[in-house]
């Protein structure tokens, strides 16, 4: 049986695991720079404050309704989500972390009991309470769990459990009957790996729930769409195609852009951004074991501005390299070609390109590519910053006040990586 573990309203339940006075308590968390709500409590959704709503638009709102309001913590979400993580390692050895907030596992003791069907059914419900108990005792964090013969029905029983009062946040998907139910009461948009342009081609063939869509011919789909929801169908009866995915695939970019606290019409704060950019997008890269051999430099002004500005560059590395410093120092020369002067920019990013592996690299007959040291370096860098913090060492390059880094007017405390902002408890 496959089991979804899903943390609810995460960004929110991150907010309130140190701040106890909170909890069902009306809880957003804003977007970079404090701009749209991107997370939002049970209590929140409730008084009708919609997704991706803008801050500007609701703020005094929030504040007459005693609504807490958060600036996005990515550190901390980051870290409890490993803690939740690690501790949903503790029920089985195969497991896939699908994204920050879901881990899907392999129950292989649960899949053949020696019992009765009812018996395996309060089996896997109880062991289901169990795990959500566990991680509430670990990590003081609430979950749903879903259980199911396949992923896409574990997904369909993990929103069924969120949903469904009855439950108290745990679905259990074990017979026909019941998967039956849950799909004639489940749109076809609410499915795993439906988009809405896709629903709306299957509107068209009138396919509106997620028993018509089990209930549709696949090769039939198939044609009309593609493989994938070919095996969507299969899965929504009962029919195993997608395993888990434990090992990771390697990204085949990496990606690192943000938007600046103020607009600036000024060079060097760009390039110090475009410094700490590339050395974020550095730490995935090693990370991951890979190694980049081209670079893109992306430069943005504000797209409501009737002189509305974008420039991007690709620039091939002299060779393969995860080197914050040489891709840094190739990154601000690239940008101060894109700069225009007296053009205020909003935004800026790097993205690091054709990725390979690191223990597999065809290096230029005439080049030696990276050096023993630059690598002793570059990890020395990573153990620090992993044990002592992020930031605790950096390239010079980054800037040391950043006046442009991204507005966090309401962020909480990091309470789990920074040493000065560990929680206090008064006795």
């Amino acid at each position: 049986m496959f089991c979804l573990v899903d943390c609810n309203s995460f960004y929110a339940s991150c907010e309130q695991v140190f701040r106890p006075d909170l909890r069902n308590k009306p809880v957003v968390v804003l977007s970079n720079n404090d701009c749209f709500i991107v997370a939002r409590s049970a209590q929140a959704k409730a008084m009708g404050i919609g997704d991706l709503q803008t801050m500007f638009d609701i703020k005094s709102w929030m504040q007459q309704q005693n609504v807490t309001i958060f600036s996005s913590n990515y550190a901390l979400y980051g870290d409890l989500s490993a803690r939740v993580m690690n501790t949903l390692r503790l029920f089985s050895s195969r497991i896939e972390i699908y994204s920050i907030d879901e881990m899907f596992l392999y129950l292989e003791e649960i899949s053949s009991p020696q019992n009765s069907p009812t018996q395996i059914s309060e089996s896997m419900n109880d062991y289901g309470k169990h795990i959500k108990k566990t991680i509430f005792q670990h990590t003081a964090m609430p979950v749903s769990v879903g259980i199911a013969p396949t992923k896409t029905l574990a997904k369909l029983a993990n929103r069924a459990a969120k949903i469904i009062p009855k439950c108290q946040g745990v679905g259990v998907l074990d017979t026909s009957k019941k998967w039956d139910w849950v799909k004639k009461r489940t749109p076809v948009n609410k499915i795993w790996g439906i988009s809405s342009r896709f629903s709306a081609r299957l509107a068209e063939l009138n396919i509106y729930t997620a028993l018509e869509l089990a209930n549709s011919d696949p090769k039939m789909i198939r044609r009309y769409f593609n493989v994938c929801v070919e095996r969507t169908i299969e899965e929504l009866n009962g029919h195993a195609c997608l395993s888990l995915e434990e090992i990771p695939t390697p990204k085949k970019q990496i990606y690192c852009s943000r938007s600046f606290a103020q607009k600036t019409k000024q060079l060097p704060p760009i390039q110090d951004a475009i410094s700490l950019y590339v050395a974020r997008a550095c730490e995935k890269l090693r990370a991951q074991q890979s190694m980049s051999a081209s670079l893109q430099i992306l430069l943005y002004t504000a797209s409501y501005e009737s002189n509305y500005y974008n420039s991007h560059q690709v620039i091939q590395l002299p060779y393969p390299s995860d080197d914050t410093r040489l891709i840094s120092a190739i990154a601000r020369t690239a940008v101060q070609h894109l700069f225009k002067p007296g053009v205020a920019y909003i935004k800026a990013g790097v993205g690091l390109l054709e990725l390979s592996d690191k223990k597999h690299q065809q290096l230029d007959m005439f080049h030696p590519g990276q050096s023993t040291k630059t690598d002793q370096l570059m990890t020395v860098i990573d153990k620090i910053n992993t044990h002592y913090g992020r930031n605790s060492i950096y390239v010079a390059a980054e800037g040391v006040h950043k006046k442009w880094a991204m507005r966090q007017a309401y962020r909480s405390p990091s309470y789990t990586s920074q040493w000065n902002e560990l929680p206090e408890i008064k006795c």
